[in-house]
C-alpha cells in the first residue's frame, strides 16, 4: 500500500514538472516579429475602415449635449455613406524592438468634432482629462469610463497618447452648486494597430496581437513637470521628434522629461536652466549647448 502511494506521489510530482515546464515553454515564446505583425494588423484596419462608417451626420449640427459616436457597417441604410477610410487622418509611429530595429507603424485617427482650444492640444507627456471607450474590431468593449478621468500620458500604450495628441479640449464652466460643465471639446475616434497597444500580451478580454479602437472625448488638459525642474515636460524634446520619451542626454536611462539633472553634471537641472531669469537657457561656456545639457559648461 504505501509502495502504491508512493508511486502515485512521483506520478504527480512527475506530471506537475512537466505542466510548469509547458507553460513555462508556453510564456518564452518570442513575439512576433514587428515588421511581420503590422503587415497583418494594418490589413484588418484596413479592412475595417473600408467596410464600416459613422453617425457623420449627427455631428455636423454642434450640441452642448454629448453624442454618442456610432460606428455601422457600409450596408443597407447606410450603403452610400462616407467609408471611415475617407475620413481619418494617419500618422507614422516609429517602434523599436529589443535589436534597435524600427517598424514604422500607421495610427488612424478620426475627429469627429474638435476641442475650441486647438492651441492646447495635448503633447504626449501631458496629462489629460477625457473619458473613453475602448473596443475589438469585432465591437467587443473591453474598458469603458464615461465619467472623465486623468490619465498621464506617459503612462498609457503609445497609440492612445499619440492619438489623443490629435484632439483640442475644450471649455468648463463652474455652477453655484459646483457642478463642472465642459462644453465644446474634442471627440472621436482612434484606431491602433496592436504594436501601438498591447501587442503579444493579453490583457483581460484583449487577445494578444489585437488591433484597437477607442472613442474618446478630451475635456481638458494639464502641462506637466514630471521631474519639477521648470521645464515643462512637453519641452524636454531635445531632438525636436515630438516625443520626449526617448531624450537622455546624460544617458542614464532616465529620460530627460523625468531626470532632474539631465546632463549628469550633479548640479540639478532647475539651478543650470535659467539662473539669470532672462528667459533664455543658460550656456556659460558659449558652446552652443545650454549648461542644463552640457555636463563641461566652464
Amino acid at each position: 500500500m504505501i509502495q502504491k502511494q508512493s508511486a502515485l506521489l512521483l506520478l504527480l510530482s512527475f506530471l506537475f514538472i512537466l505542466s510548469c515546464k509547458k507553460n513555462e515553454e508556453e510564456e518564452e515564446e518570442p513575439p512576433i516579429d514587428y515588421a511581420i505583425q503590422v503587415v497583418e494588423d494594418d490589413a484588418l484596419l484596413t479592412a475595417f475602415l473600408e467596410s464600416h462608417t459613422y453617425n457623420y451626420e449627427d455631428f455636423e449640427n454642434p450640441s452642448s449635449e454629448r453624442i454618442q459616436i456610432v460606428i455601422d457597417t457600409l450596408s443597407g441604410d447606410n450603403a452610400n455613406k462616407t467609408p471611415l477610410i475617407d475620413l481619418v487622418e494617419t500618422t507614422q509611429i516609429p517602434v523599436t524592438d529589443s535589436d534597435g530595429d524600427i517598424t514604422q507603424h500607421t495610427l488612424y485617427h478620426l475627429v469627429a468634432q474638435q476641442g475650441v482650444r486647438v492651441e492646447d492640444k495635448p503633447s504626449v507627456v501631458d496629462s489629460v482629462y477625457l473619458s473613453y471607450e475602448g473596443k475589438l474590431l469585432n465591437g467587443t468593449v473591453f474598458d469603458s469610463r464615461t465619467s472623465p478621468v486623468w490619465f498621464d500620458n506617459t503612462q498609457v500604450v503609445s497609440g492612445f497618447r499619440n492619438g489623443v495628441s490629435k484632439f483640442a479640449p475644450g471649455t468648463f464652466s463652474v455652477a453655484n452648486n459646483g457642478v463642472v460643465s465642459f462644453e465644446d471639446y474634442g471627440q472621436g475616434l482612434i484606431f491602433m494597430p496592436s504594436g501601438l497597444g498591447y501587442y503579444n500580451r493579453q490583457q483581460g478580454v484583449i487577445p494578444a496581437y489585437s488591433p484597437l479602437i477607442f472613442e474618446v472625448l478630451i475635456y481638458t488638459i494639464a502641462r506637466a513637470d514630471h521631474d519639477g525642474d521648470g521645464i515643462l515636460s512637453r519641452d524636454e524634446d531635445v531632438d525636436l521628434d515630438g516625443n520626449p520619451l526617448n531624450d537622455d542626454t546624460d544617458e542614464d536611462l532616465v529620460p530627460n522629461y523625468f531626470d532632474s539633472d539631465d546632463d549628469g553634471d550633479g548640479i540639478p537641472t532647475r539651478f543650470e536652466y535659467d539662473e539669470d531669469e532672462d528667459g533664455v537657457p543658460d550656456d556659460t561656456d558659449g558652446d552652443g549647448i545650454p549648461d542644463y545639457l552640457d555636463n563641461d559648461n566652464n
